[in-house]
């Protein structure tokens, strides 16, 4: 009889077909997005009940959409290292997954230096409402952006160990659910905080909701 080889994902497989290790890191981030969730539900109802200090008008929108975008050339620098995993293209994999991790620094530095100037303007956690949701919210997401730099130099160290190899290319898959779950909440924060918020674009859409509902009436 002639057997099979079967991936190491499949030899741990759950009743949903997907490993039991991936499973385990879907339902972690889905309860850490129920986390950011209130957050920044939280920000967005007590940003505008500041009596005092600086508020959104120090927001940097064009720095901010800088530091944006390099986050997320770091999520495609990480498909990328997966694919050189998935392919035993150690070389490939070792050179993005660096990549992503040298960008997700770089993320942190602008997150740094953005924090500095807020600083300097006087707005800091006990500033006002604003301060301390925003900078509650943000300060939460860098930390997980830390976390995850952490993991890929972990990753990629351990590649020259030879513990990291084609064969376990699942360590490097659910890394990169991370870092691109990371992504995706920043690209909600700035949509949301920053591009929304900053210019007011709720508060016109209500403006012009009561005024609608004046001429109804």
């Amino acid at each position: 009889m002639q057997y099979l080889a079967r991936s190491p994902e499949a030899e741990h497989a759950t009743t949903t077909g997907l490993n039991n290790r991936k499973l385990l890191m879907w339902a972690f981030l889905g309860s850490d997005a129920m986390f950011f969730g209130p957050l920044i539900a939280t920000h967005l109802i007590y940003r505008t009940e500041s009596l005092q200090g600086p508020i959104e008008e120090i927001l940097n929108i064009p720095v901010t959409t800088i530091s944006t975008f390099v986050l997320l050339m770091s999520s495609l620098a990480m498909v990328l290292a997966l694919a050189g995993i998935q392919q035993g293209k150690m070389g490939t994999f070792r050179f993005w997954t660096a990549m992503t991790a040298l960008l997700g620094m770089v993320f942190i530095g602008f997150q740094m230096v953005e924090f500095t100037e807020f600083a300097k303007h006087g707005l800091t956690p006990r500033t006002n409402l604003f301060g301390s949701t925003f900078l509650t919210l943000t300060g939460f997401h860098g930390a997980h952006v830390t976390v995850g730099i952490i993991w890929l130099w972990s990753l990629f160290f351990a590649s020259f160990r030879g513990k990291v190899k084609q064969e376990n290319s699942l360590d490097v898959e659910i890394a990169g659910l991370y870092w691109h779950f990371v992504d995706i909440v920043w690209i909600v924060i700035f949509g949301v905080i920053y591009l929304v918020g900053a210019f007011g674009v709720e508060d016109r859409v209500l403006e012009g909701a009561h005024a609608l509902a004046g001429l109804g009436g």
